[in-house]
Parts: structure tokens; C-alpha cells; sequence
């Protein structure tokens, strides 16, 4: 059947009025368009579009114009930094010790300590200066600190306390005049009240005296896994010797202690210790000398030296160590069965730990000193429970939740052993520190009794350290 619509398409070309209107050929045209609108082609062919830039300004439309050269830019030139600091220069810089103020005022008729003097009664609170030697013997045993107030005063000088005058009377005793006496004392107290400034008077006192100092000055350098170490052959159990740092204490024994020149070495070593052939009737200072430059042979040279300062005829010993708790706890160092190494496995520990407890008695006497810090201290409840029961505070007690290490307390078990608590100094002698300050031009105020007092009630009872804060270093 034909479509209707078509016929009646096709009928309406006979009217003549449409058919004058339209031309034939746009009747038979249903979409009349030149491209389709799916068609890509155009598109694909076309030029591809220029980016846009600025527009272009002919000179010759400008007047005035100029003709320009612009040169190429090479690279950035090279900013000179700062060369990096050597190895070892700033632990150097950070533990470096000024112990001289030009800028200080020099305090006129300040006397120096004497080995006469540090008995004297009349001299009890003042400041007396040490004498340049000793200074120079100081240092190379490291008792000075850089938390202390060194830097602030012309030379260096300390305040004769009444536990200086107690510690003077006892060398007396232990001169070689007198009786074989050791002393086996651990020093406490709070943080600032003068620990290891009272370890420094000893040593000082003991150098006047020519005896022999050895001097640990960070127990922790011991224990943090910071030097080189190793068993020790035929030792059980195995014991650990750390060379480098028994090479530096030598190298301090000799530095420190010229009273070594004028002994000699009196037994001949043995082949099978010492590889190293020693020549005869060498001082013991060079011999110190020859151990601290080959670190391999430092600890049998240490243990020929100490056999030597034991024989009859030769001056006191003097032992000494700061941070006592560092060395009565595991360290930080690994065995070969990976686990971690006690700190009295160490020669060098085991060394001093075993004078402090008498177990290795000193045939021509001296002292055995060591200090506890509260400042950098590490929570050891047997240590805490050992000095509580000496200093004879039955209050403290084993306590039930808490790791008792009794290699700790066999130390202090065995009897001998004192402890001394410094306190804070009393009104006198802290008048004459602050004394000594005011004519050091670091004190304005006059210094009267109502100002002595005030200060040494902020400080706690007369703390040394905060009496230095609260005078010196503070400022209103």
C-alpha cells in the first residue's frame, strides 16, 4: 500500500502558485547542508594552533626605538659555604675548659694553698687561690667541669669548707710519716652542693702532698659503647679491657703526676704480658708514656705501673671517680652471646670498684673517693638501698616490686665503706665567698649581713650552687 503523505508531496508541485514560489529542485532536497556534522576530517587536516605570545612591535613602528642585545645567562655563581667543622672539633669546643678572665678584676691578697695550709683552722671560710702548677695538674686529669662558674674569675680558687679542713686533717694522718691509712668514702648529697668540686680539693690537697692521682672523670664514658673493646685472654669470667681508654688515662697518670721522674722501674716485665720490650730502669713516667702510645699493650703496662706504686717506699694513691652510678648497671656494650656486658666486667671498673670495697687494700696508703650526681644520674635501687643503710637511715627498706643487683651490694657489704653528705655551707663561710665575689667585680651590692642572709636562704641553706644562681648569676 502507497504512503499518503508522498502523493499529497507530490500533488501539491501541480499548484502552480508553489510551484512559482519554490523551484523544482529544493522540493526533492529533504536536508540540504555542505558537510556532515560527524565529519573529523576537517578537523584532522586543519594546521595546528599557534600559541599565543606578545604581540610583536616592529622598531620601525616605534620611534626612538633602540636596538636591544640581551645576553645568555649562564649558571648561578657557586655562594661559598662554610667548611665543614674536622673530626673531633666540636666535642673539642663543647668540653673546653677556660679557666682565666682577663675582663675579671684581680683580687689583691688572695693567698694560694700550701701543704701547710689546708689544716689551719683560722683559713676555715675563706678563698684561697690555687697555685699555677696545680692548676696545670688539674687539668690534665680533668677535674675541672664546664658547668662551673671557672670563666667568670681571673684565676681559678675555692672556698676552704669545713669538710676541707676535716679531709686536710686525715691526710695528715695517711703521710708517710704516719700510719698506712686508706680512705673509702662515697661523697652524696642534692644537685649543686659541691660533689665534684669537693673531689677537685682532694685532688688538689693530694698534689701538694706528691702523691699520685688517678682520676676517672665520666664514669658514663666508660659504658656508652663509645670506645673500643675486648676480652681479656684467661679470664673467668671474661673480663673486657677498653685500650683507648686506658691509653688516655696514662697519658693523664704521666701528664699529671711529675713525682713519677724521679721513680724507677724495679721489676722486669714479663715477655708473655708485655710484647713490647721495655728498656731497664726506665722512670715510671715514661713507662706511663710508652703505654698511652700503644693502645694494644696500654692495660698490661697500666698493671706494671700499679705493681710499682705498691712496692714499699713509693707515696700514696689517690683514686677518684665522678658518676658513681653509671658503673653499677648494665652497660651498653654486647657480649659475643649478644648480651649485654655488666659494668663491673670492665677492667678499668672492676679496677677502682675494687679498692672502694677493700678487696684490693693500697700497701702505702691513701684515699679511694668516689661522688654520686644528681644532675646526670641513673635510678639504681641497689645503690639507693646500699648508701641509705650506710649513711644509717634504717627507714629504707628492700623493696618488694623493685631488681636488687647483688654485685652492687657485695660492694658495700663488705664493710669500710663511708658515705658523706655535703650539705649547704654555713653563714660564715658563705659570707667570704660572696667576699671574694664582690672583690671579683661580679657582686654590686655591699655586701652586709641583712643581703648574706637573704642569699643564703634562696639558696636552700647555703647550696653552693644556687647561692652562685642567686648571686652571681642573676640579675633583677
Amino acid at each position: 500500500m502507497s504512503c499518503q503523505t508522498c502523493w499529497r508531496c507530490l500533488s501539491r508541485v501541480s499548484d502552480p502558485a508553489i510551484a512559482a514560489r519554490q523551484p523544482l529542485q529544493q522540493l526533492w532536497t529533504f536536508n540540504h547542508v555542505s558537510t556532515a556534522a560527524f565529519t573529523t576530517g576537517a578537523s584532522l587536516h586543519a594546521l595546528p594552533l599557534k600559541k599565543k605570545g606578545r604581540p610583536v612591535i616592529s622598531e620601525k613602528l616605534v620611534r626612538g626605538a633602540k636596538k636591544t642585545f640581551t645576553k645568555k645567562k649562564g649558571a648561578p655563581p657557586k655562594i661559598p659555604r662554610a667548611a665543614r667543622p674536622a673530626i673531633g672539633e666540636r666535642k673539642a669546643l663543647r668540653k673546653r675548659i677556660v679557666l682565666s678572665n682577663n675582663n675579671a678584676l684581680e683580687v689583691q691578697g688572695l693567698q694560694d694553698i700550701t701543704a701547710e695550709s689546708i689544716t689551719d683552722e683560722k683559713l676555715g671560710g675563706q678563698v684561697l687561690g690555687i697555685p699555677g702548677p696545680v692548676v696545670v695538674q688539674l687539668r690534665a686529669v680533668e677535674a675541672f667541669k664546664v658547668t662551673q662558674g671557672w670563666p667568670l674569675f681571673r684565676r681559678p680558687a675555692m672556698l676552704i669548707r669545713r669538710e676541707t679542713l676535716e679531709f686536710g686533717k686525715e691526710m695528715e694522718e695517711m703521710s708517710p710519716e704516719g700510719r698506712k691509712k686508706t680512705v673509702r668514702r662515697v661523697l652524696v648529697g642534692e644537685r649543686g652542693s659541691g660533689k665534684t668540686l669537693m673531689l677537685l680539693q682532694a685532688m688538689t690537697m693530694a698534689f701538694l702532698k706528691d702523691w699520685v692521682v688517678i682520676n676517672i672523670p665520666e664514669a658514663q664514658d666508660l659504658i656508652h659503647a663509645k670506645t673500643e673493646y675486648a676480652p681479656v685472654p684467661g679470664t673467668a669470667p671474661t673480663q673486657y679491657s677498653q685500650k683507648t681508654y686506658t691509653a688516655s688515662l696514662l697519658s693523664a697518670i704521666s701528664r699529671s703526676n711529675p713525682i713519677l721522674q724521679s721513680f724507677q722501674l724495679s721489676q722486669p716485665n714479663s715477655a708473655s704480658e708485655i710484647p713490647t720490650p721495655i728498656p731497664p730502669n726506665i722512670s715510671l713516667a715514661r713507662l706511663a708514656q710508652m703505654g698511652a702510645s700503644d693502645p694494644d699493650t696500654a692495660w698490661p703496662i697500666f698493671q706494671l705501673l700499679y705493681q710499682e706504686l705498691t712496692l714499699p717506699g713509693r707515696p700514696p694513691l689517690m683514686l677518684c671517680l665522678d658518676g658513681l652510678a653509671h658503673v653499677m648497671c648494665n652497660s651498653h656494650y654486647i657480649s659475643a652471646q649478644y648480651h649485654p656486658i655488666h659494668a663491673h666486667d670492665f677492667t678499668i671498673i672492676k679496677f677502682f670498684l675494687d679498692h672502694l670495697s677493700g678487696t684490693s687494700p693500697l700497701p702505702n696508703g691513701g684515699a679511694v673517693l668516689a661522688a654520686t650526681s644528681e644532675s646526670n644520674n641513673s635510678v639504681i635501687p641497689s645503690l639507693k638501698l646500699a648508701l641509705s643503710q650506710l649513711e644509717g637511715n634504717e627507714a629504707v627498706q628492700r623493696d618488694p616490686f623493685a631488681k636488687y643487683d647483688e654485685r652492687v651490694l657485695g660492694i658495700f657489704n663488705k664493710g669500710g665503706v663511708e658515705v658523706q653528705r655535703l650539705r649547704g655551707v654555713t653563714k660564715e663561710e658563705a659570707r667570704g665567698l660572696m667576699e671574694y665575689w664582690a672583690r671579683s667585680g661580679l657582686v654590686r651590692q655591699r655586701v652586709s649581713e641583712g643581703f648574706v642572709g637573704e642569699k643564703w636562704s634562696l639558696s636552700g641553706g647555703g647550696v653552693v650552687g644556687e647561692l652562685e644562681r642567686a648571686t652571681v648569676r642573676m640579675r633583677v
